[in-house]
C-alpha cells in the first residue's frame, strides 16, 4: 500500500513537472528590427563578375513561433527588408558612382533550435524566405550630374520598352541562416545571414547574348523582443 502511495505521488510530480515544462513552450510573438550590410553580386551581361560595394539597409518586421518539439520551433515571419549595393566607375576621367535601394515585404520560413544557456537560451535557425519588391531606385553620381531613378519591377523588357529605365524582377528567393541569444524576459540579438537564390534581373529581349545573373547577397543584426 505504501509502495503504490509513493508511486502516485511520484507520478504526479512527474505529471506536474511535464505539465509545467509544457506550458513554457507555447506559442508566442516576436518584434525585432536591425541593420542590413547587402549585396548585389552576380555576372554582368558579359559574364564577368560584378564588382560591387555593400550598403547599409535595415529590416523591422514580426514574426511568430510555433513549438514543433522540444526544443524545436517553426517561426515564420513578415518584414520590410532594404537592400541594393553600390558601383564605382570611370566614364572619360569622371568618377561615376551608382547606388541601388530595393525595399522588399519578405516572408522567413525558419527552423528554430533553442537550447538552455545561463538564464536565456541560445538560437540557431535556417530556412527559406520569400521576398516581393514593392520600391527602389538607383542614383547615379558624378561631376556636375545626379541622376535619380526609379526602378521598375517586370520579368521580361521588351524592345519597345525604354532601355534606359532600370528593371528588376519583383519576385525573390533564398535561403536564411542565424544564430543568437534570447533572455529569460524575452529580449534577443541575433546574427542573420542571407544569400538570394534566384535571379532579380529581368529577360532582356533586345540581347540576344545576355549572361547576367544579378542576386541579394548580405548579412545583419536584429534585436528584439519575444512575448
Amino acid at each position: 500500500m505504501k509502495t503504490r502511495f509513493l508511486s502516485l505521488i511520484m507520478m504526479l510530480i512527474l505529471t506536474g513537472t511535464i505539465a509545467s515544462a509544457q506550458s513554457t513552450d507555447k506559442l508566442s510573438f516576436g518584434l525585432l528590427g536591425g541593420v542590413n550590410f547587402q549585396n548585389l553580386n552576380g555576372k554582368d551581361m558579359n559574364g564577368d563578375k560584378l564588382t560591387n560595394d555593400m550598403i547599409v539597409g535595415f529590416h523591422a518586421g514580426v514574426n511568430v513561433q510555433i513549438p514543433i518539439a522540444p526544443q524545436f520551433y517553426f517561426q515564420p515571419g513578415l518584414l520590410f527588408s532594404t537592400k541594393g549595393a553600390k558601383n564605382e566607375y570611370s566614364v572619360l576621367g569622371v568618377n561615376i558612382i551608382s547606388t541601388t535601394k530595393l525595399s522588399y515585404i519578405e516572408m522567413p520560413l525558419n527552423l528554430v533550435y533553442k537550447a538552455q544557456l545561463g538564464n536565456g537560451f541560445f538560437m540557431l535557425g535556417f530556412g527559406p524566405y520569400i521576398g516581393y519588391g514593392i520600391s527602389g531606385n538607383v542614383v547615379t553620381e558624378g561631376g556636375d550630374l545626379s541622376l535619380d531613378q526609379d526602378i521598375e519591377f517586370v520579368n521580361v523588357v521588351e524592345t519597345s520598352d525604354n532601355q534606359t529605365v532600370p528593371y528588376y524582377k519583383a519576385f525573390d528567393v533564398g535561403g536564411n541562416i542565424f544564430a543568437g541569444y534570447e533572455t529569460a524576459g524575452g529580449l534577443f540579438a541575433q546574427f542573420n545571414t542571407q544569400l538570394g537564390m534566384v535571379k532579380i534581373n529581368p529577360e532582356y529581349k533586345i540581347l540576344t547574348d545576355d549572361e547576367s545573373s544579378v542576386k541579394n547577397t548580405g548579412f545583419g543584426l536584429s534585436l528584439g523582443y519575444r512575448f
